[in-house]
């Protein structure tokens, strides 16, 4: 796979002496061992039945992003926050983006109300609506259990009572994450939602990421991005709420100050870990090839470092494909960072259903295409992906923005054990027990004798004084 370098966006921190952070081959890869591949227009082209275990493992081993320099960037400006509140973001922010604030962080209620065409406010609104729905259908209300007469356990559900909320402002601006993440935080009932991200030159918000913050039920918004802003999330200052979780995607910089932070006396947790994005497509020979390019492409077209993967059946066309995508690339805007993503991208060839499967499974894809003739059958087998998009018509697109599921995914194969963004990752459950004094009878000798084979005397007295048992008062 080829090393690529990242490129910085705005709200991030430019190099400084030390070397933009370098994509390279994760360790666990033999480099002894190369996987045999042929090159097509654009893509490498692996055959999965000529894989040895070892090789296929080589070929999903995803860039791996050293971070080593880059927590030695961010560290001090973390420490410096926490020290020096707003003035230090105003400083960091003066520095990096070239934008002087007059103010950090303010509550939403004091932002004008913005205009925005009407089509656009149609979308928004349309996307609101579905992703509120998606998340409200989430709640649960479980029944207690008397796990035995007199022994009532129940679980009770509450709000993490503030979050914060990073929208990315870079190269793209990314309005839709501010109501991927507002919104189910409003729905789970916390209190405080503070939205970070970059200002424009003049120091304001983009509009769109206003209207979508009011509508969301964002309380306040943070003037900054990068590092600085989720120190100022995880600290607190002057102007900006703490918060007890923090949630978004964002750069490496943003990424490596979440797990600081995460693991410091700011005692703060994050959303999950995060990688570069991703997309596996599985497609059959009926799949139209300007659907499988423009598939790839989308993911491709985030940045420089995504890697977009093709798993193709028999018969698929991969010369067809690639010529869309030479074709495609071209004409899109983001075509010279789609161009640069495809260097570490992929096709794979397998020869039955089976091993498409697998090798999906395996990867573990942040998103996942299945543009198959019969995709609903293939859903109970896929185990491992942050969002499945099923059949000819289901494009990553419309889970980016607006079918309702959310786009806050696990990426780099984490979604093997974490879930993507949802109600209950703004909620937390307690359990809550109560006993009669019947069931303290039933179940406290159980009890009394367990604590005393742990060694626990207190414990066993806890119990045996309520029961009255000869010798404890």
């Amino acid at each position: 796979m080829s090393s690529l370098r990242y490129s910085f966006a705005k709200g991030s921190i430019p190099n400084r002496g030390v070397k933009q952070a370098t994509l390279v081959q994760a360790k666990s890869v033999n480099k002894k061992t190369s996987p045999k591949f042929t090159m097509g227009k654009t893509l490498k082209i692996y055959n999965y039945d000529e894989l040895t275990p070892i090789e296929t493992k080589a070929v999903m081993a995803r860039p791996r992003i050293d971070f080593s320099k880059i927590f030695n960037i961010v560290r001090p400006i973390v420490d410096k926050v926490r020290e020096e509140g707003d003035a230090a973001v105003k400083e960091y922010t003066a520095q990096f983006d070239k934008v002087t604030l007059s103010d950090v962080c303010v509550p939403i209620e004091s932002i004008p109300d913005v205009t925005l065409p009407e089509e656009v406010t149609c979308a928004f609104d349309v996307a609101y609506n579905n992703i509120k729905a998606f998340h409200e259908a989430q709640q649960t209300h479980e029944a207690p259990v008397e796990t035995m007469p007199g022994v009532v356990c129940r679980r009770v559900t509450r709000p993490i009572n503030s979050v914060g909320v990073y929208v990315p402002g870079g190269s793209a601006v990314l309005p839709s994450s501010a109501l991927m993440l507002a919104v189910p935080a409003k729905i789970a009932g916390c209190r405080t939602i503070v939205l970070a991200t970059p200002p424009r030159a003049d120091g304001s918000i983009t509009p769109e990421v206003v209207y979508c913050a009011k509508k969301a039920g964002v309380t306040h918004i943070l003037k900054a991005g990068g590092a600085q802003a989720v120190a100022s999330l995880a600290w607190g200052t002057a102007t900006c709420p703490k918060v007890d979780k923090i949630f978004g995607p964002g750069n490496q910089f943003v990424t490596a100050a979440k797990m600081l932070l995460a693991n410091s006396e700011a005692m703060i947790s994050i959303d999950m870990p995060a990688g570069p994005s991703e997309v596996l497509v599985i497609a059959d020979k009926d799949a139209p090839a300007s659907h499988v390019a423009i598939d790839l492409l989308s993911q491709a077209e985030h940045g420089p470092d995504s890697q977009v993967v093709l798993v193709a059946l028999p018969g698929v066309d991969l010369d067809k494909i690639e010529s869309e995508i030479d074709r495609l690339v071209s004409e899109l805007p983001r075509g010279p960072t789609a161009a640069r993503a495809l260097k570490h991208s992929y096709a794979i060839k397998v020869s039955q259903r089976a091993d498409a499967i697998a090798f999906s499974n395996a990867y573990a894809p942040e998103h996942l295409i299945v543009n198959v003739a019969d995709a609903e059958q293939w859903v109970p087998e896929l185990d491992n992906a942050g969002s499945v998009f099923v059949g000819r018509w289901t494009p990553e697109s419309v889970g980016d923005y607006a079918s309702g599921t959310n786009h806050v995914l696990p990426t780099y194969g984490y979604s093997k054990m974490y879930s993507g963004v949802n109600l209950e990752a703004f909620q937390k459950k307690m359990t809550v027990q109560s006993l009669s004094w019947e069931g303290l009878q039933r179940l406290g000798p159980h009890v009394v004798k367990m604590a005393e084979v742990e060694g626990l005397d207190a414990h066993r007295r806890a119990v045996s004084i309520r029961l009255g048992l000869q010798g404890d008062k």
